[in-house]
């Protein structure tokens, strides 16, 4: 018996949305090349590939022909509700380190334009003081924020996904979206985990497969292997976290470094009644703000984007299933 071209075209519209799941995913797994943190590029892919899933679903929707007035629509919006509220939360981790950022950058250029002396060395020291304290300030609000906006919001990464019969709803809509909900849920876990706050809300599970061979082969997903990446990507993620609490950010760790160092300068010069040199350290402290500050906002206009993207695509398919009524 031959299928009928429809069913031909929404098999290959889905088998097409898992197989870019993978790709997308398996390129994400071999661009993170830090070991003990996540950077600004990295987390800017992250949120490139929530972007371009979101986008594919929505491809998908006009493909598959849906039928209207069923619970499609509604548990899309749900879903993409849930993704809202979660960008938000991380534009509001992003927004909390404005404070932070500015007082670095502050010292830095009061540095560059004064020579420091025994004068001015308690002012400057004073400034550092305030900033690591801000820091300190900054990730426990982040933390804060993630504790209580992001449990209800069940963001669960299940490797032990296998998509059940019920799951082939609506032409399989119901199985892809249960399919980018979990993944959905583990690249929005790694940026709060990278720009908010790394706590037992946003940690990773341990995997309990000993190898991704085994994974692969046993658990396939309608014949995709999506799952074997985004399983990788989470034991990545996991070993970066390990005894690990706090903004996980490389760049926002750099900024920490690089103010110790100056205030570890600073208060060795301490006692000496002459000017003393700190250029090296205050080029890097400025260095290392710049590019910590022009990486979150980069970011931050990355999200705004995206939620335009979001508001767009919900109109896009409620304005769908309101033409097909009236059709």
């Amino acid at each position: 018996m031959h299928r009928s071209s429809s069913s031909t075209t929404t098999t290959t519209s889905v088998n097409g949305f898992y197989n870019s799941l993978t790709h997308n995913l398996d390129d994400l797994y071999r661009s993170f090349n830090f070991q003990n943190f996540m950077s600004v590029h990295f987390l800017q892919l992250v949120l490139a590939s929530l972007q371009s899933f979101h986008s594919e679903l929505t491809l998908l929707v006009h493909k598959l022909h849906l039928p209207v007035g069923e619970k499609w629509l509604d548990e899309y919006m749900d879903e993409s509700a849930r993704l809202w509220e979660v960008c938000h939360v991380l534009k509001l981790g992003i927004s909390n380190m404005e404070n932070y950022c500015s007082m670095g950058t502050n010292i830095s250029s009061f540095l560059e334009n004064n020579r420091l002396n025994p004068q001015i060395l308690h002012q400057v020291l004073r400034s550092v003081n305030r900033c690591q304290r801000e820091r300190v300030r900054l990730e426990e609000e982040n933390k804060n924020l993630t504790e209580t906006r992001i449990k209800p919001l069940m963001m669960k990464f299940d490797e032990d996904m296998i998509i059940e019969s019920k799951f082939n709803g609506f032409n399989g809509f119901r199985g892809v979206l249960y399919a980018l909900k979990n993944i959905t849920s583990l690249l929005l876990k790694i940026m709060l985990n990278g720009l908010v706050y790394c706590s037992h809300e946003t940690r990773f599970p341990s995997s309990s497969y000993g190898n991704t061979t085994c994974y692969n082969e046993n658990h396939m997903v309608f014949g995709s292997g999506f799952m074997v990446p985004a399983t990788r990507l989470n034991d990545r993620m996991k070993m970066i976290e390990e005894g690990q609490n706090g903004i996980l950010l490389y760049e926002f760790q750099n900024t920490r470094q690089a103010m110790d160092e100056l205030k570890t300068e600073l208060e060795s010069t301490r006692g000496f009644e002459m000017e003393f040199d700190v250029s090296e350290r205050v080029e890097k402290l400025k260095d290392s703000f710049q590019v910590f500050h022009s990486g979150v906002e980069n970011i931050i206009l990355q999200l705004d984007d995206f939620f335009d993207e979001i508001v767009e695509s919900r109109k896009k398919l409620l304005d769908l299933c309101i033409h097909a009524i009236r059709i």
